[in-house]
């Protein structure tokens, strides 16, 4: 089931690129396992995915742990909401953290860098959708967040996260996707060349939204229920 999953999504993938007149190679699939034990991500990793994410510290330690071998084949990815006081474990397990969305979090993380000598690969989420329950910096402040950030020197800010809001309305999911693209351009002019800021990756788009996200510039995409259901 997963093999034929993830073989029909990479499917899906270069046809939308193919009518878009891009490089489905330009684009990462992420494999979202939060509701998956590690030998299902053994069996992801085994059909090619490369980049696994979870959403829980804990849950992803003991997993990736238990992968053995497996864990040194990928790039692991934490897209869920980071506590302060998981920082530290957060720091040595992940290779890009997609959830920066304040500054307290951000220090945090810098600190714990320091203490264990590694530059920190992290995304700055966005809430797009203006959701009062929804983690993510609000659009208007992303700028301000991103020069704080700079002053930080273990954290390297590879781009920009977004999840839109769970609704039919595709011009509502269109329009968070849209204006992620859009804060994007913009930070890229305010730093064309700095050295800590990389707008490398727009990592939106899920299982219900891929397909609008790439459309709308996506380059990562994280997926779960369509490749583990």
């Amino acid at each position: 089931m997963i093999k034929d999953n993830i073989s029909n999504i990479n499917k899906h993938i270069y046809s939308i690129c193919q009518r878009l007149g891009i490089s489905s190679d330009d684009v990462t699939l992420i494999g979202i396992t939060k509701y998956v034990d590690s030998s299902k991500i053994k069996e992801i990793i085994d059909c090619g995915v490369t980049n696994i994410g979870e959403n829980i510290v804990k849950d992803a330690s003991r997993k990736f742990s238990e992968l053995e071998g497996y864990a040194q084949r990928v790039t692991k990815h934490l897209v869920g909401h980071l506590q302060t006081n998981k920082v530290k474990e957060a720091v040595a397990v992940f290779d890009l953290i997609q959830s920066v969305d304040r500054l307290k979090l951000a220090c945090e993380i810098n600190k714990q860098a320091i203490n264990q000598n590694k530059m920190v690969d992290v995304l700055i989420q966005v809430n797009t959708s203006c959701e009062e329950q929804k983690s993510g910096v609000e659009k208007e402040h992303v700028l301000e967040l991103i020069k704080s950030v700079l002053e930080l020197k273990n954290i390297r800010i590879l781009g920009l996260m977004t999840i839109a809001m769970l609704t039919d309305d595709k011009d509502v999911i269109r329009k968070s996707f849209k204006g992620l693209r859009l804060i994007r351009d913009e930070v890229k002019a305010m730093f064309p060349s700095s050295e800590q800021i990389k707008m490398k990756y727009l990592s939106m788009g899920m299982s219900a939204d891929y397909e609008i996200a790439i459309e709308e510039g996506a380059n990562m995409i994280r997926i779960g229920r369509a490749i583990t259901q």
